[in-house]
C-alpha cells in the first residue's frame, strides 16, 4: 500500500470520528490499567459492568491490597480468568506500592515489569491514560492491518512496528482507536461490512463482502 492510499484511509477514519476515546470506563491511570488487564479475553461491556463496582471501593493500589486476593474475586468472578485476573491486579498493586510509590509508570519498561501486564497493556495505558503515540495490536488491528493491507504482518509485534513506521505522523495519537473500533464494528472477523466502510475504496481486500439483499 503506497502512502497516499494510507493517508486517504486515516483522513476517512478521522473525518468519521475525530476525537476517539477508550469504552473502558476509567477514571485514572491506575483504573485504566485495572481495566485494560481485566479485558483480556473479555469484552468492553463485562470489564465495565464489572469494573463500575469494583472502583467504588477500591480504585487505588492501596484499596485494592486492603480488598485482597478473596476480596476482590467476588468483583470480577463474571470475567473470564478472574482467577489468574485477581492474582495479577493484587501483585502489581502491591509492585505499584513498593516501586512506584503507588503511581503508574509511565514507560514500557516498568509497565511490563508488573504482574499479568504485557506489551499490548502497556502500549494501551501509554496511549489512552498518558497520550503516548503507540499503537497496541489486539486480534481486531492485526486483522483490519492485514486484510486492508495497511500494515501487513505474520505477528502482533510486526504489525505494530511497521504501522508505527507507516502511519503519519500526524494520525499516530488516534490510530490505535480507530483501528480497533473499525476492526470491532465494520472489519468485523467473518463477515465484514464492506458495503458501509469509509475506507472500502482504498482497502486492498480483494473479496469484498456486498450489501445484503433487501
Amino acid at each position: 500500500m503506497n502512502a497516499t492510499r494510507r493517508r486517504a484511509i486515516f483522513e476517512a477514519l478521522r473525518s468519521a470520528n475525530p476525537e476517539p476515546r477508550s469504552e473502558l470506563e476509567y477514571a485514572s491511570p491506575f483504573e485504566l490499567l485495572v481495566a485494560v488487564v481485566l479485558s483480556a479475553q473479555a469484552t468492553d461491556r463485562s470489564v465495565n459492568l464489572a469494573s463500575r463496582e469494583l472502583f467504588r471501593v477500591a480504585a487505588t493500589p492501596a484499596a485494592l491490597l486492603d480488598l485482597g486476593e478473596q476480596g476482590l474475586i467476588p468483583y470480577i468472578k463474571t470475567i473470564g480468568l478472574f482467577r489468574t485476573k485477581a492474582r495479577n491486579l493484587i501483585g502489581l498493586s502491591r509492585a505499584l506500592m513498593e516501586q512506584h510509590g503507588g503511581q503508574v509508570p509511565r514507560t514500557r519498561e516498568a509497565l511490563q515489569e508488573l504482574p499479568g501486564v504485557g506489551r499490548k497493556t502497556a502500549n494501551v495505558v501509554l496511549n489512552v491514560a498518558f497520550g503516548e503515540p503507540t499503537i497496541a495490536v489486539d486480534t481486531h488491528i492485526f486483522r483490519v492491518a492485514n486484510r486492508t493491507g495497511l500494515a501487513p504482518g505474520k505477528n502482533v509485534e510486526e504489525v505494530e512496528q511497521r504501522l508505527l513506521k507507516t502511519v503519519p505522523e500526524e494520525f499516530l495519537q488516534h490510530a490505535h482507536h480507530w483501528l480497533i473500533l473499525h476492526g470491532r464494528y465494520v472489519c468485523v472477523a467473518r463477515k465484514p461490512k464492506c458495503w458501509q466502510c469509509a475506507i472500502a475504496k482504498w482497502c486492498e481486500f480483494k473479496s469484498k463482502t456486498p450489501a445484503p439483499a433487501k
